[in-house]
């Protein structure tokens, strides 16, 4: 658990084993065992083991076994490790034991990961947070967002689409920007990180903390205006030369969590009847279109959404080795994952290898690196599952022949076969080669002095080629072809120092860094082809092409200074400045931003009136204050640019160019200054402990885009002008609820909420409605109508909304005049959550462990597309659960059938509050004597369940996804959650 201490400490303590182990030799008993976590089950290397009453002790290798010999076969063993609660073991008679070590959750010297660095989290001043370890392991999921969601206060990750290989959106204390990337910035090994968050295999990584305070993420100056996530990788260690196998695998099979099922053929009759009546039109057929009533008389129907789903099922192997001696140490790990989804022709596939070595070369000179490479393939032709959900029960997919239908519901050619998709001829792909390389120079003439230079390299290809062919709708097959290349270098120096003397230490970490980023995109496409037997392979067989390039660059400059002092780990400070130098930025203002930072915190337990309060184990108060920056805008914004375009002259196609975007030269930094006031407690032995945080964020220069008048010949311009602020607080609380030799259980709670508001906008004080900006309001609000009801039969509807009639939405008449327009818009709410939460509880009985993990989302509004169909013509089926208004069954909450010409544009806003069954996991740890006949090292099986259940008031496919809406252009979202049961296991060699 404490690796970083574990490398220190592990040379000292071998060193002391090995003098006890000889002293022992003379013993009578020969003894035998192995220490391992009792979280994992992984092995504790260096764990100190000693016959209690004597100097007789060992220290365990790196597998966790040792050997001992004792005086007596009743003897008792005290086992001890830091970072674990002591524990004694009395032999009774054994030859061979195995002892499960507990974690320490009153250790408050444990190291954690920061900014460039490490700390004792004692001396932390800044908010720092540690994902629980055992979320990273023994959980099959294919990318870390999913391992980290609802584990830490302030960090809310939204799972904003199932498909198979997207990633959970990211986002630390709310929202600091309004046109700006407001996802946090991610540091793998202590090198920045540029490819994708699924590049990373989550059973690849040994920890990950979100620095989320100013002065946590000060240290990263521009690139930390949204917290830092950092990402340490498993690396190897200090062994006899022995290499530690690792393997996990799981399996999983996929369904869809909730079904939102289309009408049956019945409803779909009694609903056609039923539009008809309520638009005053006659009904010449039991159905609307020739196709369908000839399959209606023949009998067929079809269930689209069974034709069009399936069981998903999802593999991971992952095969790692590691291990070393004193001076070299390696990590090399391979895995692939492999998952078809619930939506036929979804597929992702990911191959990845990863790499890490130490080497110490002498006593002042130590390298490593860090490299990857990962290979993500989304390939193939995707079923349309909103088509399908909206195609009638009396359509076919297929004909005689086996052949699609084009038109499933001739002659109507708004609903193309949903099938089709599985037509297209489509490679999409995403190569990242990372590779990065330190050496640190630790010279003795100067003790406590570190340099490191650090270097990291990184080339992302992105590959993206389909076919449409001649079967599709346009019947000539069109084809487009994509490629993106991105390549990323920075180097480090880094420079620290730390001194200590009289009680005092100072800590000094500084640096100077440089990073380049260029990027180039070609693309071409080819319509009309005579077959469809070359797809994209041949742009040239068709008859008209087109081809277009781009590309671009940007570079940073940076210099850092970080100096924390602690004095009898009591007082505690923390200064750190940075300035960063970005090239994208304007020639009129300067390049360069500097942010600063301060905290200081007091361990209040350490103080000598608190020596009586034995039930305090921890008691500290934080306080941070301090700014970052963030760049905003991405090149070429600073300069007017313009596009070139053919236009026909005299029958000859002439080039020209046209003004598209209208620079400013001024545009500079947006500045976030953050203040942080938070409070460590501990107590019962630290059986109980948390934290207690609130914090303001306000921004400033919010780089805006501002509207111009049609007579500039354009549309808008950046310019710096907004201002906004985020309130917040935040709560954790860690329980040892039981503790004993065969059972314990622990809860883990967190909580977050906070309030954004807009400041200011343009400047002259006016809320932009178009963009639904409103000064004093938060970000992301919900500007529309406020629905009251229905207009029932007999109601005075012509007096309040001449257009509307019963069956129709009624609106509340805001400002009493009588009339129903946009005037009567309000905010009816925010799109953000008012608070977020999750709450974990762990059982273990012996060798079997059970976690359950609740996630709870409250008080966000947002469109509810499924309660938003238009009938369109009465041909669209819609859900069975989604009801409509008769005047025979007259209903408050769902409009008629012809209200639909009478929206007003009306986004049916809903409450998507929900608490979700998210993870529940059940593992059995094999025992050692059984492996140990076996040569195992050690084996963990488990059975996991994902999405198991929500309970919401939504309704439709899952209230933290939506599907889109028909004409959005994008399928990617048009896919349910999906619930998950998976098998797996972990083997250790």
């Amino acid at each position: 658990m404490k690796i970083i201490i574990r490398r220190i400490l592990l040379l000292s303590i071998f060193i002391y084993g090995v003098f006890v182990d000889a002293y022992a030799q003379n013993q009578s008993i020969a003894i035998e065992g192995v220490i391992k976590e009792a979280k994992t089950g992984e092995p504790v290397p260096g764990a100190t083991v000693i016959e209690k009453g004597t100097n007789n002790g060992t220290v365990t290798d790196v597998d966790g076994n040792f050997k001992i010999n004792v005086n007596s076969s009743t003897a008792i063993l005290t086992v001890s490790f830091i970072g674990f609660s002591q524990q004694e073991v009395s032999l009774n008679n054994k030859s061979y034991i195995e002892v499960f070590l507990n974690e320490d959750i009153s250790q408050l010297d444990e190291v954690v990961v920061v900014g460039y660095g490490t700390q004792k989290r004692s001396d932390i001043t800044g908010s720092v947070a540690s994902v629980p370890k055992d979320r990273l392991s023994n959980l099959p999921v294919t990318d870390i967002t999913q391992a980290i969601q609802g584990t830490t206060a302030g960090l809310q990750v939204t799972q904003e689409s199932s498909v198979p290989g997207s990633t959970g959106g990211l986002q630390i204390r709310g929202v600091n920007s309004i046109n700006a990337n407001t996802s946090p910035f991610l540091v793998v090994d202590g090198s920045p990180f540029f490819g994708s968050i699924n590049d990373i295999s989550p059973t690849d990584v040994e920890s990950i903390e979100i620095l989320k305070d100013a002065s946590a993420v000060a240290i990263y100056g521009t690139r930390g205006a949204n917290g830092v996530i950092l990402i340490t990788t498993k690396r190897g260690g200090v062994a006899t030369g022995k290499p530690r196998v690792n393997y996990n695998a799981y399996t999983g099979f996929e369904g869809i969590a909730n079904v939102l099922r289309p009408m049956g053929p019945d409803q779909y009759i009694q609903k056609y009847e039923d539009f008809l009546i309520a638009n005053n039109l006659s009904m010449t057929n039991i159905l609307p279109n020739a196709a369908e009533v000839e399959n209606y008389e023949n009998g067929i129907t079809t269930d689209w959404l069974d034709v069009a789903s399936q069981t998903g099922r999802i593999t991971e192997h992952n095969l790692s080795i590691s291990g070393g001696t004193e001076n070299v140490q390696y990590f090399v790990s391979g895995s692939k994952v492999d998952q078809e989804g619930v939506v036929q022709g979804y597929q992702f596939g990911r191959a990845s290898f990863r790499t890490n070595l130490d080497a110490k070369i002498n006593n002042l000179i130590k390298v490593g690196t860090s490299a990857f490479f990962t290979d993500r393939n989304s390939d193939g032709g995707r079923v349309n599952l909103l088509l399908a959900t909206a195609m009638s029960p009396y359509s076919r997919p297929t004909d005689d022949n086996d052949n699609y239908i084009i038109f499933p519901m001739a002659p109507e050619q708004l609903f193309l076969n949903p099938m089709l998709g599985l037509t297209v001829d489509r490679e999409d792909r995403q190569k990242t080669l990372s590779g990065g390389a330190y050496v640190d120079i630790t010279p003795d003439f100067i003790p406590g002095l570190t340099y490191r230079l650090n270097g990291n390299y990184t080339y992302n290809i992105d590959r993206f080629a389909q076919y449409t062919g001649r079967q599709f709708n346009d019947l000539n097959g069109t084809a487009n072809v994509s490629n993106t290349e991105r390549t990323n270098w920075v180097l480090e120096n880094i420079l620290t120092y730390s001194k200590e003397f009289n009680g005092h230490r100072i800590d000094f970490t500084g640096l100077y860094s440089a990073q380049k980023v260029d990027h180039f995109r070609t693309t071409a496409s080819s319509r009309i082809f005579t077959n469809d037997a070359l797809s994209f392979y041949n742009l040239g067989a068709g008859s008209t092409q087109q081809a277009g390039s781009e590309g671009n660059g940007y570079t940073l400059l940076s210099q850092m200074a970080r100096v924390n002092y602690a004095y009898q780990s009591r007082y505690l400070l923390t200064f750190t400045g940075r300035r960063d130098g970005y090239s994208a930025f304007g020639a009129n203002t300067s390049k360069y931003g500097f942010f600063p930072s301060v905290a200081v915190g007091w361990n209040i337990h350490n103080e000598n009136f608190m020596a009586n309060a034995s039930s305090v184990g921890e008691l500290k108060l934080r306080l941070s204050h301090g700014q970052t920056g963030n760049q905003a805008i991405g090149v070429n914004q600073t300069a007017t640019t313009a596009n070139t375009f053919l236009l026909p002259f005299n029958g000859t196609p002439l080039v020209g160019v046209l003004y598209n975007n209208l620079g400013n030269a001024n545009l500079n930094w947006e500045t976030t200054t953050a203040t942080n006031l938070a409070l460590d407690f501990g107590i019962v032995q630290n059986r109980v402990r948390g934290s207690i945080e609130a914090y303001k964020t306000v921004t400033n220069d919010i780089l805006l885009r501002r509207n111009l008048p049609n007579i500039t010949g354009y549309g808008n311009v950046w310019t710096n002008l907004g201002k906004m602020q985020n309130v917040g607080f935040e709560f954790t609380l860690n329980t040892v609820n039981i503790e004993n030799q065969n059972f314990s259980w622990e809860t883990s709670l967190n909580y977050s909420r906070y309030r954004n508001e807009i400041l200011e906008l343009y400047g002259d004080g006016r809320d932009d409605i178009g963009n639904g900006w409103f000064i004093g309001q938060p970000l992301r609000v919900v500007f529309d109508y406020e629905k009251i009801g229905i207009w029932q039969v007999g109601e005075d509807v012509a007096n309040h909304d001449p257009v509307a009639r019963p069956g129709d939405l009624k609106y509340r008449d805001q400002n009493g005049d009588g009339i129903i327009n946009a005037e009567d818009r309000v905010i009816l709410g925010q799109r953000d959550p008012r608070w977020i939460g999750g709450l974990t509880n762990t059982f273990r009985y012996k060798n079997f462990s059970l976690s359950i993990f609740l996630q709870a989302v409250r008080g966000g509004l947002k469109s509810n597309t499924d309660l938003s169909y238009a009938d369109e013509a009465g041909r669209r089926n819609i859900p069975e659960d989604i009801g409509y208004w008769t005047p025979e069954n007259q209903d408050n909450y769902w409009p008629g059938l012809g209200a639909f010409r009478n929206y007003r544009g009306y986004q049916f806003a809903e409450d998507y509050s929900f608490l979700r069954v998210k993870d529940v996991r059940l593992s059995y740890v094999v025992p050692q004597d059984f492996l140990s006949r076996y040569k195992i090292e050690g084996l963990t099986l488990y059975m996991a369940g994902r999405n198991l259940h929500t309970f919401t008031n939504w309704i439709g496919w899952d209230p933290e996804m939506n599907f889109l809406p028909r004409g959005s252009g994008n399928w990617t979202n048009n896919y349910p959650l999906v619930r998950t049961v998976s098998i797996g296991l972990n083997l250790t060699l």
